[in-house]
């Protein structure tokens, strides 16, 4: 099978939102969206299972949707391999079902739930968020998932939780990129507790209407779209809520590159390369990169009087 990289990807390619929103009324139409279940190990990670979804208009931008075949097979997740390819081969090896979530440090209600558990009071809605990594690429993804300050909120964290540590999981038997010693695992990424309450990050478990592929994060994966893809965390088996500022696994493994914040932000350079420019999943030329990714009205007072250079 040959994968194309981002650059032989031409943008007739990429779908438009009309033909994607007659798919995914066909589909509804067809199987009976609300009879199917949520998740199947069956489907061996690429979707293709319908999740029951509303659309949240005011967390839509009107782009240019990346394909579907593109968002699923160029992927980083360095714990199924270190190139963009590797994970969409390796990560269907990966048992999503049961899966759980620990809540703990300062909170009311710690304890150990499973993803139904976690799932059940929140109703699934498609956000169309960018998602800009740091190498310099980006893509327009139409998430499903729910609101992490909803989740947050049902957990009652306690005054002393300035921070929140979240944590993937770690299985080596399942997961080959953890035989090299890459990363200090597992990964582990972190948010300030007023960052993470904002409306627009996201729990994430599908994108263009199916269950989340295993390669992009299955089964469920923090979407914080002001910041670079790494501060994403995928497969998440562990929350915490803490009083200081956890080390994030970038941070620790190369400070002068990957600092805590992370914001989407052109003026400050990655020590090797400028982040003034963006590639597009699909397109050939550049284009301007954002500050904060495009949602600096939404998340620019978070950072009110720091300095965003010192504060990467």
């Amino acid at each position: 099978m040959l994968i194309k990289r981002p650059t032989d990807i031409p943008s007739s390619e990429i779908t438009d939102k009309e033909t994607y929103l007659n798919r995914r009324h066909f589909m509804q139409s067809a199987v009976g969206l609300a009879m199917l279940p949520l998740f199947s190990e069956a489907q061996a990670g690429y979707g293709n299972t319908p999740l029951k979804h509303e659309k949240a208009e005011r967390f839509r931008i009107d782009e240019e949707l990346t394909p579907y075949k593109d968002i699923s097979s160029y992927n980083n997740y360095y714990e199924f391999g270190t190139d963009k390819y590797s994970p969409a081969k390796q990560a269907q090896q990966l048992t999503t079902d049961p899966w759980s979530i620990t809540i703990a440090g300062h909170v009311e209600k710690p304890g150990t739930y499973s993803l139904e558990d976690i799932m059940k009071p929140h109703a699934l809605e498609e956000r169309i968020y960018r998602l800009r990594c740091v190498e310099r690429w980006s893509m327009v993804i139409p998430w499903i998932g729910f609101s992490l300050a909803d989740m947050i909120k049902r957990f009652q964290p306690t005054s002393s939780a300035k921070y929140v540590k979240f944590t993937t999981l770690e299985r080596k038997s399942e997961m080959p990129g953890l035989r090299r010693r890459v990363l200090d695992w597992p990964y582990v990424e972190g948010l300030r507790i007023d960052e993470a309450m904002n409306p627009l990050a996201l729990m994430a478990v599908g994108l263009y209407g199916e269950v989340l592929p295993k390669q992009n994060g299955a089964p469920i994966r923090l979407v914080v779209p002001w910041k670079y893809g790494f501060k994403s965390i995928k497969s998440v088996v562990k929350i915490e809520f803490v009083d200081r500022q956890p080390v994030s696994s970038w941070e620790q493994a190369a400070p002068r590159e990957y600092g805590f914040y992370s914001n989407v932000n052109p003026k400050v350079d990655h020590p090797r390369w400028s982040q003034k420019r963006e590639r597009r999943i699909g397109e050939f030329l550049k284009r301007k990169t954002l500050m904060f990714n495009g949602y600096e009205e939404q998340v620019a007072y978070l950072y009110k009087g720091m300095d965003l250079r010192k504060n990467y």
